[in-house]
């Protein structure tokens, strides 16, 4: 008995719950299917399957032996294409999920740089503000701006990052001077929209922690919009430094308040890529990891990615 064939046929099965359609996908007859089905069941010495005319069932014991036999043959799978990609040119579609800041700003120039040296990899970039579901969403990586809590996943820390308070030269003309935090509720905020009906951001010196409510001018889920408030004289934005990075050089935005550490969320934030947590990498996803971490990686790569787009938005003048 051809023992992998016969698990596939098994796990086909409990998917399918159909001898018949099981035979016409693997082009064999339902004969056979059943021979085989009853040969594993012989040499486990326990019943997978409850069979008659009108519907198949898995035993509670069958149950279980299609659960980890759909992880043993996804690795087995991942094995045969990760020795294949050895003696052949990296290839397939790669599903890269990432926040929207680094998305527009870092990942396109680096995806057509990657493009130019494995060209059979094909990129399916999705950007949005929340993390993916790996596995529900079919996700190979996602780059995220907190660690990973879920189980089944791990990560890869590119960079740690800090966030600035920044606004516009104009704004900040008309305002009275920041010098301690209680100073930004006689100023304009714009606030990242977050669960919950309370805008706070969280300040730290020499482990000292103040934390200042505020009732937001403007709310937006988009860093990107945030950017552009702050751009154009709206109030105070609270941004990852190296999306503001390129702002601050050229003069349109300055960085308040800098003597402290300031956050919305929790200190300790950077960019991770995230994927599952399996016992074989593969190789185009490996190739792809090194490739953007090598570009990236550390407090200054991450300045220069930002610094080749520009900036996620034009100027405003």
């Amino acid at each position: 008995m051809d023992r992998l064939r016969a698990m596939e046929l098994f796990l086909s099965i409990a998917q399918t719950q159909s001898f018949s359609e099981t035979a016409r996908s693997f082009g064999i007859s339902a004969t056979a299917v059943s021979r085989m089905i009853t040969d594993i069941e012989k040499g486990l010495n326990v019943k997978l399957l409850l069979r008659s005319t009108r519907q198949v069932v898995l035993t509670e014991s069958g149950q279980e032996y299609a659960r980890q036999l759909e992880g043993i043959l996804w690795q087995i799978k991942e094995l045969r294409t990760n020795i294949i990609a050895i003696s052949n040119a990296p290839q397939g579609l790669l599903r890269v999920h990432s926040r929207m800041m680094f998305g527009l700003g870092v990942l396109p120039p680096l995806i057509a740089d990657f493009r130019k040296l494995y060209p059979e990899i094909h990129i399916e970039l999705t950007l949005a503000e929340s993390q993916a579901d790996l596995r529900r969403s079919q996700i190979d990586i996602d780059f995220r701006i907190s660690p990973p809590v879920e189980a089944g996943v791990k990560r890869r820390m590119l960079f740690q990052s800090n966030r600035y308070l920044v606004a516009s030269p104009a704004y900040l003309a008309t305002k009275p001077p920041l010098q301690q935090p209680a100073d930004i509720l006689a100023h304009d905020c714009l606030g990242y929209h977050l669960p919950g009906s309370e805008y706070t951001w969280l300040f730290k010196q020499d482990e000292q922690l103040q934390t200042v409510a505020f009732k937001p001018r403007h709310v937006s889920n988009s860093g990107i919009a945030l950017l552009e408030f702050a751009r154009l004289g709206e109030g105070l934005a609270l941004l990852e430094d190296y999306t503001v990075h390129n702002d601050i050089l050229l003069g349109r935005l300055v960085r308040v308040l800098g003597d402290y550490r300031i956050t919305n969320t929790g200190f300790g934030q950077g960019m991770f890529a995230t994927i599952s947590d399996t016992p074989i990498v593969p190789a185009k996803i490996r190739l792809f990891l090194d490739f953007v971490a090598e570009r990236v990686a550390g407090p200054e790569l991450r300045f220069k990615a930002y610094s080749r787009t520009g900036g996620i938005l034009p100027s405003v003048s």
